[in-house]
């Protein structure tokens, strides 16, 4: 059966992401924790967010030209890929001569492919090989499955999936079948090395997928134990959407002379219409919610609360007055995370209440609006939540609530 079945022999083929974007790399200290946060008016992220010039990417290479597998050239045209992206057209070839590589890009631009598809082609070539990938997110762990299944559909390649919140029984039958790729999140990896279930010592390639943000969540001790017990001579793929100190000193430190790219602009694109909303103390901050929220019945709006808890009451409070909402946090269960995702991506229901680290990863390419409930607590963070919108050439709004003070 073909690449890309799990090792149970399901198989299913995933949304591809080829959206094209170029521009220069951003440099941003790392969130460290300290004293009581303290409070930043929102409208100066609103000031700071200057809009860039959508401009469309001008490929120097067709995927023709890369000395990939025709399997996987295939794969590409019957997905619709039509020309790289930006960070594909400058990674992919260094990383087929096995180079170690370092991206820096924004979510939406393609990485997925600019790490799976060399990935993939050493594999199909060289069978024995195996390949680790980790990714800060449950939900971002199966995105890039579901890509890589598409990519590599009828390699033969065999696959396993570890993350939270999953039945633990599934993935230890999968690792009997002694996978080619493992893709997971840093802890549930950890918890099969430890274990005994997962031996990683053969694996020959690593990609890690938005490294600062699994800094930010504190996996920085499972992500160096993991990479510790890899085979010393792997290729290794480092992506990441800013390239702060311990960004780099993690790449230092499991990397060999790696590849640099670029493919940032660190801002928003001028599709996205930034506000803010002011209320008061004395205001129903929800009723102001509600009116902003019918005024268009045909939104898909992401709405950002800071606590699990606060997600939840949003959402039913929402639900109560007739919208169609499900919300996404880290305190639900994965098949919970799962069908909430897919009933937003199917517009089964037009708002998701999402706290940051769960939607972290989401790619949902027609969301027409993102609303800020709570603050943003870095400037980093305001980027990535209002970035959920105006993507694929596609208008957007944002607002953000501020208490009047």
């Amino acid at each position: 059966m073909g690449y890309y079945q799990n090792t149970r022999g399901r198989r299913s083929s995933g949304p591809r992401n080829n959206s094209r974007r170029s521009g220069t790399a951003t440099y941003s200290r790392g969130r460290k924790k300290g004293p009581a946060k303290q409070y930043i008016h929102p409208s100066k992220f609103v000031k700071r967010a200057k809009s860039i010039e959508a401009t469309e990417y001008i490929p120097t290479r067709s995927f023709s030209d890369f000395e990939l597998n025709d399997l996987l050239k295939n794969n590409l045209e019957n997905d619709g890929y039509l020309s790289p992206s930006a960070i594909q057209d400058d990674a992919i070839a260094p990383a087929l001569e096995g180079k170690d590589i370092v991206g820096i890009a924004d979510t939406g631009t393609g990485k997925t492919a600019a790490f799976g598809l060399p990935i993939l082609n050493k594999l199909i070539a060289e069978r024995g090989h195996r390949a680790l990938i980790m990714a800060p997110t449950r939900e971002l762990a199966q995105q890039i499955e579901n890509e890589l299944k598409s990519l590599g559909k009828g390699s033969g390649l065999l696959g396993a999936v570890l993350i939270g919140g999953a039945p633990m029984r599934p993935q230890l039958d999968d690792l009997r079948n002694n996978p080619d790729i493992i893709i997971g999140t840093p802890g549930r990896i950890k918890d099969h090395l430890e274990r005994g279930s997962l031996d990683i010592s053969s694996v020959n390639l690593i990609a890690l997928d938005e490294v600062d943000r699994m800094l930010d969540m504190g996996f920085v001790h499972d992500m160096r134990q993991i990479l510790k017990l890899a085979n010393p001579t792997r290729q290794s793929f480092f992506f990441s959407a800013t390239l702060d100190v311990s960004v780099r000193q993690l790449i230092s430190e499991f990397s060999k002379s790696p590849v640099e790219i670029r493919v940032k602009t660190g801002e928003t694109s001028e599709n996205v219409e930034q506000d803010i909303i002011p209320y008061a103390a004395i205001d129903n901050k929800v009723d102001i919610l509600h009116d902003l929220l019918i005024k268009d019945i045909a939104t898909k709006a992401i709405i950002f609360e800071d606590t699990q808890r606060g997600v939840e009451k949003l959402h039913i409070e929402l639900k109560s007055r007739g919208f169609k909402t499900d919300s996404i946090h880290g305190a639900k269960s994965q098949g919970q995370r799962q069908r909430a995702l897919k009933s937003f991506i199917n517009n089964d229901v037009s708002i998701l209440v999402a706290t940051d680290v769960a939607a972290r990863g989401i790619d949902v390419s027609d969301v027409t609006m993102v609303i800020n409930y709570s603050t943003p607590q870095t400037y980093s963070d305001y980027i990535h939540r209002i970035g959920r919108t105006g993507r694929a050439g596609k208008t957007g709004l944002a607002f953000t609530f501020v208490e009047s003070r």
